[in-house]
């Protein structure tokens, strides 16, 4: 059978392994062997999905219980009035870095770090595409959160609250570096977090068990895939509101000082694009979870399997028309009120949607009260009201009132705790007999979530009546016999009751969480998904075939036989690691992976690449540079690595089927990420164009300002010349390797290295042009606007240029031919998205002021 003609995956059934036969000597030995970790110090650069998903989970539980212990403090000060115990200033930290420190550092990396452990088991794929990648995400996490945190020790901690709203935060308010420790401290955790999403795209889209068709993918792939694509369209807009506001804090360029052109809602508007669907990302991966383990639980398929997955893609695209929510009190038209309130309604349905199932799911089997069962219904019940009280804060009249007061807190701490806490500790203890040869104790959960469900409901219940009677929120403090006293201690003793259900698990965990390589304490659930397959570093012995979306309960030999290397890539067929990568929406065999193993390279790039942004933000500029210096360096050290081409011929994977071991073009891998990085890049682009015409609009009549002069016409189109011009060359270069190019070696580099030379100079006459107009980015927001779009455009430049340095380096080392191309593809792919950003910020500079009657 050739490489590219594969039959449905229902003809390969698991009929067709009736009697397991042992498998060649050696072939299981050679298998592990390949996937096992390294020893010693270097364990730490293992990038296997088995450890880097618990670390992941271990460190975003460390932020959870760190954030937790700030939580504690702010209540203790809270308990009674007029308290002393900690002084305004340490309290404006405390709340400022519990609420950054629960969204940012545990809450989106939480359900991330989970993924990386439960997808490639729940898919029965070997490990995600990009494994190195994960490790680097980690790595950046880990070392730049803890550093991070650190600075509440030296009250250098930010203390404008996690919102970081301006003016408050600009230099006028907040001269000290605190505010800059939030900007730029977090810029890790939002290169990790659209790093993680890239990988779980990709890895959903095509890496899955043969015959597991988009309509049998687990609830919670969906999830994880809706979820990613959520960090994709809408983390952009918080890189891009960060990045603006530190330049107005470092450069005074005033993006948000009304006084020169600016408006500090320009930074709400990028904010909460990105604020409100958080509340999603992170909700909806929880809800993943509670669909998967319910029907465990219930013994019984998931009910409305097809509305569920539709809940949740409705859930994802109505979140981004909600940002407005939090906006209500700002003084915005009333029919844009109308619009976002009716969509602040509209989202309750889709959830709506995924409960009913769940409750019917439930009644159609025979519930198990295991402590995953009762966590579950925790969060119906504390999600519920959660969003009864969602949909109150919906209504534009009652959040006028509401609005900043502790009925806010509660709403929040509701949704949160209840949709998507619950939802994780219910996973923990389902989950942890996959991880673990010790299924943690019953007993000690049910203390564990009885503490937790009390001390929820105990801590913010009062909180909705203490905000409907006046208290705001972000008080250290307040006066006796204003009504909040009693109330405010019931919630102090209800945040220490949660501290000991928590207490208890942590407990649990060290008790009983023994960490198994490869014998697990079993599928001690009887679930149906491949998670509870035998697995152990390679994941399962052999790729399985599946024919519905409950393999274990349809295929009652499955484990037997994949266990026996009966189906697809038992062993190693090029001698290292390895993946099969599926076609995406029916998931039949393409090609197989070949998968780098452990190394330095992404330890050391994520280390420097948080000290890059650690050292920024204390304004040690050169050393700064170093670092990102080096973080570039040992990124390009780990890709040399990537791309080994076609090592072998076509490889026989098990039952008669061959395919390659390498591909280019739209079936790899790779191409897939570059496309999603790209969508990435456009969202912060269109995010700054948004930016560009938001301040317009606020300048009627001065936008330019009577005192700018554009340049002539001449130079934009001159400029755009050469972006087409270089875009021209890398296509011309890609059409001679598709051909007999080692025939004729020199033009393709000539033909790269023309291309660089024509973008940078397009680049750089843009700039000189408008600088030459003596334009200056500090005087008015046009000007910032501006060379906010100029400074984009060359750091996309700049990243082209080392991109095709990078690729003239593989051809001269050999690593570059027609076959060979991928690194080319990537480059090719991310050059035409540098161009048509080019052209695009050339229209907006020069021709829109043009087109409106501007100079």
């Amino acid at each position: 059978m050739s490489a590219l003609e594969f039959p449905e995956p229902a003809e390969r059934a698991p009929s067709d392994f009736p009697n397991p036969l042992p498998r060649p000597e050696g072939e299981f030995d050679a298998l592990k062997n390949t996937w096992h970790p390294p020893r010693g110090i270097s364990f730490i650069t293992a990038v296997n999905n088995t450890y880097v998903g618990l670390w992941y989970v271990a460190t975003a539980f460390l932020f959870f219980v760190l954030a937790g212990i700030l939580a504690l403090m702010m209540r203790a000060q809270l308990a009674v009035p007029e308290n002393e115990l900690i002084g305004h200033d340490l309290y404006n930290q405390l709340f400022t870095m519990h609420g950054t420190v629960m969204m940012f550092l545990f809450a989106v990396p939480a359900v991330e770090a989970a993924s990386v452990y439960l997808l490639p088991n729940m898919q029965a794929a070997r490990d995600l595409p990009f494994p190195r990648l994960s490790a680097y995400a980690f790595w950046a996490y880990f070392v730049g959160g803890l550093v991070f945190f650190s600075t509440i020790f030296f009250g250098l901690a930010p203390n404008g609250g996690w919102f970081m709203y301006p003016p408050l935060t600009g230099t006028t308010y907040s001269p000290a570096d605190n505010a800059d420790w939030w900007l730029l401290g977090i810029g890790f955790i939002e290169i990790s977090a659209i790093a993680g999403a890239i990988e779980i795209i990709v890895g959903v889209m095509k890496t899955r068990a043969v015959g597991m068709s988009l309509d049998k993918l687990p609830v919670y792939s969906w999830a994880m895939l809706v979820f990613a694509a959520m960090i994709v369209v809408g983390f952009p807009a918080i890189i891009l509101g960060t990045l603006l506001l530190e330049m107005e804090r470092a450069f005074d360029w005033p993006f948000f000082i009304a006084a020169r052109g600016g408006d500090p809602l320009l930074w709400q508007h990028l904010f909460w694009f990105f604020g409100h669907p958080e509340v999603y990302i992170i909700f909806l991966p929880a809800t993943g979870m509670v669909s998967m383990i319910v029907p465990a639980m219930a013994q019984t398929p998931l009910v409305g399997y097809r509305l569920v997955v539709l809940a949740l893609i409705a859930t994802g695209f109505l979140s981004f028309g909600l940002w407005v929510h939090h906006m209500f009190t700002t003084g915005l038209p009333k029919m844009s009120l109308s619009f976002f309130s009716a969509a602040s309604t509209a989202v309750a349905v889709p959830s709506g949607i995924q409960v009913f199932a769940w409750i019917t799911t439930i009644a159609a089997g025979r519930m198990k009260l295991t402590t995953p069962s009762l966590f579950v219904i925790g969060f119906l019940f504390i999600f519920t009201l959660g969003g009864l009280t969602g949909v109150m804060v919906a209504v534009a009249p009652f959040d006028w009132q509401a609005h900043d007061t502790y009925f806010i807190v509660a709403h929040l701490h509701y949704v949160l705790v209840g949709g998507m806490v619950f939802p994780l500790f219910a996973a923990f203890y389902y989950w942890v007999p996959v991880a673990s040869s010790r299924a943690l104790s019953e007993r000690l959960g049910r203390w564990v979530f009885g503490l937790m469900f009390l001390g929820v409901n105990i801590t913010f219940l009062p909180m909705h009546v203490t905000g409907l009677i006046g208290m705001p929120r972000r008080v250290y403090t307040y006066p006796v016999g204003m009504g909040f006293d009693a109330l405010n201690l019931v919630s102090t003793v209800g945040a220490f009751m949660i501290a000991a259900g928590v207490a208890i698990f942590l407990f649990d965990m060290v008790r009983n969480f023994r960490f198994a390589m490869e014998n697990n304490a079993g599928n001690v659930w009887n679930a149906s998904t491949l998670e509870w397959l035998p697995n152990g570093n390679y994941g399962t012995r052999s790729i399985p075939a599946v024919n519905s979306r409950e393999p274990l309960w349809d295929q009652p030999n499955l484990s037997r036989e994949v266990e026996a290397g009966r189906y697809y890539l038992p062993g190693t067929v090029t001698g290292g690691r390895e993946a099969l990568v599926t076609s995406p929406f029916d998931a039949r065999p393409q090609y197989i992976l070949q998968i780098p193993g452990p190394g330095w390279q992404p330890v050391l790039a994520a280390v420097f690449t948080a000290a890059f942004f650690l050292l920024l933000t204390v304004k040690l500029i050169f050393p700064s540079f170093i670092c990102g210096v080096l973080a570039v360096g040992c990124v390009i050290w780990w890709l040399w690595e990537t791309d080994p081409g076609p090592v072998r011929p076509p490889a026989d994977i098990g039952g008669g089927f061959t395919v390659p071991v390498y591909v280019t073009g739209p079936m790899n891998h790779s191409w897939w990420a570059m496309i999603v990085l790209m969508v990435v890049c456009g969202m912060i682009f269109t995010c700054l164009i948004f930016s560009y015409l938001f301040l317009w609009l606020v300048n009627p009549g001065a936008w330019p300002p009577a005192h700018v002069t554009l340049p002539e016409a001449v130079w934009p189109f001159l400029a755009a010349t050469l972006y087409a011009a270089g875009a021209f060359a890398i296509m011309r270069a890609s059409r001679l390797l598709r051909g007999d190019a080692r025939s004729a070696p020199r033009p393709v580099p000539i033909l790269i290295g023309t291309a660089l030379v024509l973008t940078c100079g397009a680049s750089a006459v843009d700039f000189l042009t408008l600088w030459q107009t003596g334009l200056s980015p500090s005087v008015h927001a046009y000007g910032a606007a501006v060379y906010a779009i100029l400074s984009l455009q060359v750091f996309f430049v700049m990243t082209t240029f080392i991109m095709g340095l990078y690729t003239i380096a593989r051809w001269l080392a050999s690593k570059l031919d027609p076959v060979r191309r991928t690194t080319f593809d990537n480059m090719m792919l991310f050059w035409y998205y540098t161009t048509g950003q080019g052209l695009a910020g050339l229209l907006v500079v020069h021709g829109f002021p043009r087109l409106t009657g501007g100079s």
